[in-house]
C-alpha cells in the first residue's frame, strides 16, 4: 500500500508510541493524518467513534491507543484496563468495517502471551495458556481484538492486521512512578537518587525475570512498514530479539545515569512474567523489519531526553490516550 495521499486515522497519537508513529508517517510523506486526542474523541464512547469516521472518512486506520501501565497500575485497575482496552478496539474495528476502510492496523501487546510461553515467543504459541496474572486483563482485552480482526477478515473480507510489540522505551516515555514501565522507572529512580546523594534504591521483585526491549522509534518504523507491506491474517511479533534480566538492566541503567549506590530488591512485590523474548523472524520475512537501535544506544538517548527535559522544567508523562 502506498500511504502517501491516503487519509490515515491514528489513535493514541498523543501518547508515547503514537507520537513517534506520527513522526514516522510524516517522514514517509503522509500529509492527511487525523490524530484526535481523547478530549476530542473518547474511543470508549460509540458516538465519538462514529463522529470521527463520518467526518474524516479514513482510508487507513492505525489503532495505537491503549490504557497502559506497569505491574502496579495493572494490579490497581484491572477492570479499567480490561474494559477500556477492549471497548475501544471493538468499536473502532467495527466502525472501520462499516465505513469500508481499506486497511486497519491493530496493535496488541506482549502481555497477551501465556505466562509460561516457551522462549523465544512464537506467534503460534499465543493461545497455549493463560497470561501472567498481574497483566492478564490487559493482555486478554488486546488478544480479543486479534479474534475480531481474523473473524472480520473471514466473514467480511476486511483487511485487518495485528501486531504484537514487545516492551517499548525511549524519549517521551511515561516517567510517572505510579504508572510507568521498568526502564523509565529505573531511569527516574537512579537520577533522583544520584541528585539527592542517596546510596540505595528500592526495586521491585528479585531481579531474575528477563525482558526484551525495543526502542520506540524502531517500533514506529516497523508499524509503518507493516502498514505498507503486510496483509496477512496471522499476528506478527515486533521486537529486537534480545533478552536481558531485570538485574542486568538495572546495572546498565545505573552506570549510564551515574548512580553508584546499591539496589534493595523488594521480593514481596511481584516479578511479573518469568521471561519475555520474541521470535521476530516473521516480521523480517513479511515486511523486512529488523531493529537497528541497540539497547545501550537507546538507553543513552532516553536518559539524555529525560535529563534534558527535567533540567529545562519540561518533563511530562505521556499517556497513550492523551
Amino acid at each position: 500500500m502506498q500511504l502517501h495521499g491516503k487519509r490515515i486515522l491514528v489513535t493514541g497519537a498523543g501518547g508515547f508510541l503514537g507520537s513517534h508513529l506520527l513522526d514516522s508517517l510524516r517522514a514517509a510523506g503522509c500529509d492527511q493524518i487525523c490524530a484526535p486526542r481523547r478530549r476530542e474523541c473518547d474511543l470508549t464512547q460509540a458516538a465519538d467513534v462514529e463522529r470521527i469516521f463520518s467526518v474524516f472518512r479514513p482510508e487507513v486506520v492505525i489503532h495505537a491507543a491503549a490504557v497502559v501501565g506497569g505491574i502496579g497500575a495493572n494490579r490497581a485497575q484491572p477492570g479499567r484496563f480490561f474494559y477500556e482496552n477492549a471497548i475501544m478496539g471493538i468499536q473502532l474495528i467495527e466502525a472501520a468495517r462499516r465505513y469500508d476502510v481499506e486497511k486497519t492496523v491493530v496493535l496488541g501487546t506482549i502481555c497477551a502471551y501465556p505466562k509460561f510461553t516457551p522462549v523465544p515467543f512464537r506467534e503460534e504459541d499465543l493461545w497455549i495458556g493463560y497470561p501472567e496474572e498481574t497483566n492478564a486483563p490487559y493482555g486478554i482485552a488486546k488478544k480479543a481484538l486479534l479474534v475480531q480482526c481474523q473473524t472480520y477478515r473471514e466473514q467480511y473480507g476486511m483487511n485487518a492486521i495485528f501486531l504484537l510489540p514487545v516492551n517499548l522505551y525511549g524519549p517521551r516515555d511515561n516517567f510517572d512512578l505510579n504508572t510507568s514501565h521498568v526502564i523509565p522507572a529505573l531511569i527516574r529512580k537512579f537520577v533522583e537518587a544520584r541528585e539527592a546523594g542517596r546510596r540505595e534504591v528500592e526495586l521491585w521483585g528479585d531481579g531474575s525475570p528477563t525482558r526484551e526491549f525495543l526502542y520506540v522509534k524502531d517500533a514506529a518504523q516497523a508499524i509503518v512498514a507493516a502498514t505498507q507491506s503486510f496483509d496477512g491474517s496471522e499476528p506478527v511479533n515486533i521486537g529486537s530479539g534480545h533478552e536481558i534480566s531485570i538485574f542486568a538492566l538495572a546495572q546498565k541503567v545505573a552506570v549510564l545515569t551515574g548512580f553508584q549506590g546499591r539496589f534493595l530488591w523488594n521480593a514481596s512485590q511481584p516479578n511479573g512474567q518469568p521471561r519475555r523474548c520474541l521470535d521476530t523472524t516473521r516480521a523480517e520475512r513479511e515486511f523486512g523489519f529488523r531493529s537497528s537501535t541497540s539497547l545501550d544506544q537507546g538507553l543513552r538517548q532516553t536518559i539524555d531526553w529525560y535529563e534534558n527535559h527535567i533540567a529545562a522544567g519540561l518533563a511530562q508523562s505521556y499517556l497513550a490516550l492523551a
